[in-house]
């Protein structure tokens, strides 16, 4: 059996945050944007359980799942502003609506 080395986590880590990263800076839909926070957060927890696994160290499980539940909020939030924004402009576009993120 092979066990699979920590810098493979990482690197498959740095890789979904830059994903992440790019969709939010890139895309003008909000849905898509929370997604790519979401990618982000997913990103940085499993950096997070990767060294937590490969030092024996409970803690940084504990600290996912509180990650978890934040994000889970998180996306509810942000869904339910979504909804509001679309009923009340009919779009999901950041550049069409009077709420600007960046800038």
């Amino acid at each position: 059996m092979e066990i699979v080395s920590q810098e493979f986590y990482l690197v498959l880590s740095s890789i979904l945050f830059t994903i992440g990263t790019i969709g939010v800076l890139t895309r003008r839909n909000a849905i898509v944007i929370f997604m790519s926070i979401e990618l982000m957060l997913n990103a940085v927890n499993l950096s997070i359980i990767t060294f937590a696994s490969f030092s024996a160290d409970t803690f940084g499980q504990v600290v996912v799942f509180f990650v978890m539940a934040v994000a889970a909020a998180e996306a509810a939030i942000g869904l339910a502003i979504v909804i509001s924004i679309y009923r009340l402009k009919k779009t999901t576009n950041i550049n069409n609506t009077s709420i600007k993120i960046f800038g």
